[in-house]
Order: C-alpha cells, then sequence, then structure tokens
C-alpha cells in the first residue's frame, strides 16, 4: 500500500487507497477524558453514537472546523486514529505518503497546519490539493484540460464555487455558511414551529432524511417539549424541511453565484454547454439544484458519489502528481 487520499471534512472524514478504493467514511469526531484531552477514547460512528447521551468526564471535540484545523494536538490525534483505523501501521513497510483535500479558500497558515499535524500523525510525505479539483478529478474530469469546469462544493463547515482551466482558478468564492448552518435553521425551526427541544443529531437526520432522490415520506422526529419537558414526537413532512432550510440555502446560493462576475466570455461558454458540477452533503439537499440553476442560469449535475467522490479524487492524485503540482501553488 503506497498510501492514502484523504478528505478531512468538518462533518464526515473520507479516506481512500489506490489499492482498496475507499476504506473510511465516519463523522469528524473525537471523544476524550476532559482530563486527557490529547488521547482518542473513540471516533467516528462510534463517537457519534454517544452525541447527547456523553457521561460526565468525557468530551465530544470536532477537530476541524469550517473545514481547516483550529487545535493542532486535537487534530493530530485524531488523523492519527483515522490512519490506525483506516489501515493498521502493520501493513506499512515505511510511512505511508498522503495526498489531503482542503478548501480552495484556505490561508497560508492553515496550509501549514494541515501539513503539520499529517506529518506529525504518521504520513510521510504529503501533498495538499483544493477540495474542487479532488472532486472534479473524482467525477471523472481534467482539471489540467484547456476547457472550464464550475464545481460547487457544499459541506458541513464551508461552501465553495471554483472555475477550473488548465492547472488553474480563474474564480473562486466562499462562505461560512454550510451544512452546519443548515442543521441550526432546522433545530430553530422545531422551537419556534412545534416548541420542541432536539439535537444537533436529530437535526442532521432530519436533513439527510430529505435528499433530492426521497420519496415524499414524512419523518418522525423525536425531542423534548419546551413547555412541559416530557419526551414527545413530532411528525414533519419534507416540505416543512425544505421551508426550515430555504432561507439559509439562499445566503448560500447568492453568495456563491457572484463567481460568475470574474470569468471571461469563453469560459462562460464553457460552462453553459458543459454545466455546474455539484458535490458535497449539501448537494443531496432537495431543491438546492433548482436553486443553483436559478441563480447561476446554467445547467446543474450532482455528482454521481457527492459525499466521497473529494477522497477519491485524492486519492487519484497519487497516481496524477501533476494535479497537486499544478494546484499547490
Amino acid at each position: 500500500m503506497r498510501g492514502f487520499g484523504i478528505d478531512l471534512g468538518t462533518a464526515n472524514t473520507v479516506v481512500g487507497t489506490p489499492e482498496d478504493g475507499i476504506v473510511l467514511n465516519e463523522p469528524s469526531l473525537l471523544m476524550v477524558r476532559t482530563r486527557e484531552p490529547h488521547k482518542a477514547l473513540t471516533i467516528g460512528h462510534e463517537a457519534s453514537d454517544l452525541v447527547d447521551r456523553i457521561p460526565s468526564g468525557i468530551t465530544a471535540i470536532h477537530p476541524i472546523r469550517d473545514g481547516v484545523i483550529v487545535d493542532l494536538g486535537t487534530a493530530r490525534t485524531f488523523v492519527s486514529a483515522v490512519l490506525e483505523r483506516a489501515a493498521p501501521r502493520r501493513r506499512f513497510g515505511t510511512r505511508p505518503t498522503g495526498v489531503v483535500a482542503v478548501p480552495a479558500g484556505v490561508t497560508p497558515l492553515e496550509r501549514r497546519a494541515m501539513l503539520e499535524v499529517a506529518h506529525e500523525a504518521g504520513l510521510r510525505k504529503v501533498g495538499l490539493v483544493p477540495e474542487p479539483v479532488a472532486g472534479a478529478l473524482g467525477c471523472g474530469l481534467n482539471p489540467l484540460e484547456p476547457s472550464t469546469h464550475l464545481v460547487v462544493d457544499i459541506g458541513g463547515g464551508t461552501s465553495e464555487v471554483t472555475a477550473l482551466c488548465y492547472g488553474g482558478v480563474l474564480s473562486h468564492r466562499s462562505c461560512r455558511i454550510a451544512g452546519n448552518d443548515l442543521n441550526r435553521a432546522i433545530l430553530r425551526y422545531l422551537r419556534a414551529e412545534h416548541e420542541l427541544v432536539v439535537g444537533e443529531f436529530t437535526a442532521e437526520r432530519a436533513k439527510v432524511g430529505a435528499p433530492e432522490t426521497a420519496e415524499e415520506q414524512p419523518l418522525v422526529v423525536e425531542g423534548r417539549d419546551a413547555a412541559t419537558g416530557r419526551v414527545r414526537l413530532v411528525t414533519l413532512e419534507t416540505e416543512e424541511i425544505m421551508d426550515a432550510v430555504r432561507p439559509t440555502m439562499t445566503s448560500i446560493v447568492q453568495t456563491l453565484s457572484a463567481c460568475l462576475d470574474d470569468l471571461p466570455a469563453r469560459a462562460i461558454g464553457d460552462v453553459m454547454a458543459e454545466g455546474m458540477l455539484a458535490i458535497g452533503g449539501g448537494s443531496m439537499l432537495r431543491g438546492l439544484p433548482q436553486l443553483l440553476e436559478e441563480a447561476f442560469g446554467l445547467p446543474v449535475k450532482t455528482a454521481e458519489r457527492p459525499l466521497t467522490c473529494v477522497a477519491e479524487g485524492a486519492t487519484a492524485c497519487m497516481d496524477h502528481p501533476e494535479v497537486v503540482a499544478a494546484y499547490s501553488a
């Protein structure tokens, strides 16, 4: 095994290898004892199962916020645990290499932090590639060809739209309003309209329970009655969930649509012919493709595997180092 392609996201972390494809896809969540903040008790799905039921003395930590590292020690602990779960170190004769996908709008300081964490977590040689570039490559597009590709990525912590052409970025817009803000919109809606108090895990379940391909099935949500404090069930129609998140989605789309202002005429022609590629968990939400089409005036194609295509592209970069070299400048 040569190494890993890693999508270290705010909501989920996805890891792939050239030999086995996707080998890990779990929530970006870490459980630690309060007195030992840099020693992992558990990560991923096991940590997520403890949300809203954490015993005293244990803390839930999100090591990635808005797509970037906020605490080096916590992030190093998390990435080390992820690599160990993805493939025990005994499978490697030497330290593995890696390509890590990062938001296109990261600062030089944030890039250095990511490289430092990756090296300290056990990777020998690390390349960084922008998430829209990795997502395009994972969806079968060539980010080095002399044709413009427009990629919109709505993740847990950031939303970005990037125009790629011939190994460079023509235009880029990003905002720190994304999937987590959609969850908070659902929390506020349930409290205001149904007087129901729920946790973030329940809000996330309600959001992903209304994807673009879902049938019109109501969703039963369990929470605490705001007035009595007792447990209560509420049945939500899909349209209610969409009403709750629509103002936030509209805000995201309006911010990103300014990307088109910087594109030359021939680039506009390229994306008119090809359409916009939507990736990330937010692209699966019902109604979002229509909002994107109305705001950009372009056809929208949702990735076949919107949650894993970035990690797939990062993994493919190990066979295409020229992509990392072109977009790492």
